[in-house]
């Protein structure tokens, strides 16, 4: 897996903090508890990222953390029919986990760690696969801020066809327009760069699991 940073250009407006109902992502992140002062100075790079003391407190709490459900996972087949034959190769987010960290009118600063697992089906015709997925920071219940997509390589080695791992985004900054701008304002969500055909084959509730194949009988699941 790979280290990456997301930075974002376009400032922060400051919203009203409000909770999320969306049904397609998973549970947050738990939010961080605290409310520190406007900072008086301007301070330094180990200020903005740690706080002028190891016990002061986020200005306010993370944003929320999801893996959007359409985009979860990805299911390739070889030919046009969906059977467990066909499957070349599949991908799945199984969850998004981060650590945030601003004080004052400070940018909010985080990091997140996304699982992920990995299969090669029986049409898959190579040992290696590039998968793309993307991360994405909105403004809560609103439109992406900023989208940027990332690469992750994956190398079966001989006689397995399952991987899993986790993916780090190093660092993510979200500018604030000021200090009553919390992280309760911003979602950041993640999900595969799929086809058309595949989201559909996610939001119809269909799953393939490459040890998921066949049954006591022989014949093959479809």
């Amino acid at each position: 897996m790979k280290f990456s940073h997301l930075v974002l250009a376009a400032l922060a407006l400051p919203l009203a903090a409000c909770a999320s109902g969306k049904e397609e992502r998973e549970a947050p992140a738990p939010a961080a508890a605290g409310q520190a002062e406007a900072a008086t100075e301007t301070p330094g790079f180990l200020s903005r990222t740690f706080g002028r003391s190891a016990s002061e407190a986020n200005a306010g709490p993370c944003p929320l953390l999801g893996v959007l459900y359409d985009s979860a996972r990805m299911v390739e087949f070889r030919g046009g029919e969906e059977r467990i034959a066909n499957v070349t190769y599949t991908a799945e987010m199984r969850g998004v986990r981060g650590l945030c960290r601003y004080t004052g009118a400070n940018p909010i600063e985080m990091s997140l760690e996304i699982d992920m697992a990995f299969g090669k089906g029986a049409a898959a015709e190579g040992s290696s696969r590039t998968y793309r997925y993307w991360v994405a920071v909105t403004r809560a219940n609103m439109a992406p801020i900023e989208k940027q997509y990332f690469d992750v390589t994956v190398n079966f080695p001989r006689g397995e066809d399952r991987m899993a791992g986790t993916e780090r985004i190093e660092r993510i900054v979200i500018p604030r327009a000021n200090d009553t701008v919390s992280g309760a304002n911003f979602e950041i969500l993640v999900g595969f760069e799929l086809t058309p055909e595949q989201i559909a084959f996610n939001r119809e509730g269909k799953r393939f699991r490459v040890d998921a194949g066949v049954e006591p009988s022989g014949r093959q699941k479809k």
